[in-house]
């Protein structure tokens, strides 16, 4: 038996096989979940469809990748046409994660304070209104004590320079994540995000998280950096039913980085000392 055996769900942000979402839908299809999963729509110029053929990579040959489906987030009628898909192919669903965010390189590469006012917009909408979209629209098909869980950062509670305007836009998340869990609790439905530590993704290099790698080691108590398995872990607990009693929770999986309020051992070498 597995953990996921009879569930259903979605999974919206998966780029590619190193995307954190994919380490989350990879454990739950182990474990019996049938998963339906979007993709970036691709340019109608792009005959190679390099966003379709990524996300296909990964879940081929998987008996319980059940299809893929385009969405663009910033438009509600795909965001309704990929619930509809997801009812007619599954019924209704058990589990759905958002690991969807994006910001302009050149906001994120800019001082927060200068952040244009269009990036703001841009990387809200995308970022954090998305889930309350994709919550609202498939409020519908969720079946009951299903699970919801979106990805965050710890640049959402604290300054990290270089993360910039995406950190205000997790501390947004954040907040829609508690506000959600009270809406959809009379639902028997539970929303949560996932805090993961810096991995190598694709969004992650776009946020500058190579630079981070070296300081967690240095930082956090467990002296290390997290793994693509950790977080996917964590991530299928939140949506299954193990983490029943557990909504409108930010859970860190960072290797207690989050814990630190020094730079802990890491000031034996800022002394010498190492």
């Amino acid at each position: 038996m597995g953990l996921f055996d009879g569930k259903k769900g979605l999974i919206l942000g998966v780029a590619n096989d190193r995307s954190i979402a994919w380490a989350v839908a990879e454990h739950i299809m182990n474990e019996g979940g049938e998963c339906g999963f979007s993709h970036l729509p691709d340019r109608p110029d792009d005959d190679k469809k390099k966003n379709r053929r990524r996300v296909e990579k990964a879940i081929k040959g998987h008996p319980n990748a059940k299809f893929m489906a385009p969405l663009n987030v910033e438009d509600d009628d795909q965001i309704r046409e990929i619930m509809a898909t997801t009812k007619q192919e599954m019924g209704g669903i058990d589990f759905l994660l958002h690991s969807i965010a994006f910001a302009d390189r050149a906001d994120l590469q800019r001082d927060t304070i200068e952040t244009s006012r269009a990036g703001f917009k841009m990387a809200m909408d995308v970022s954090v209104y998305s889930l309350i979209a994709v919550c609202n629209a498939a409020k519908d098909i969720l079946n009951p004590s299903a699970s919801i869980a979106c990805m965050t950062y710890f640049g959402g509670e604290k300054c990290v320079p270089g993360y910039n305007v995406m950190g205000i836009c997790k501390a947004a998340l954040e907040a829609t994540t508690r506000y959600l869990a009270f809406d959809l609790g009379l639902h028997d439905v539970r929303v949560n995000a996932l805090s993961a530590g810096p991995l190598k993704t694709l969004a992650g290099s776009a946020a500058g998280v190579g630079d981070m790698l070296h300081l967690y080691e240095q930082v956090a108590p467990l002296q290390r950096n997290v793994t693509h398995d950790e977080v996917g872990k964590t991530g299928m607990f939140l949506l299954s039913d193990l983490s029943n009693g557990i909504t409108g929770e930010v859970l860190h999986v960072d290797a207690g980085y989050n814990a630190m309020g020094s730079p802990g051992r890491m000031l034996d070498q800022i002394a010498g000392k190492a």
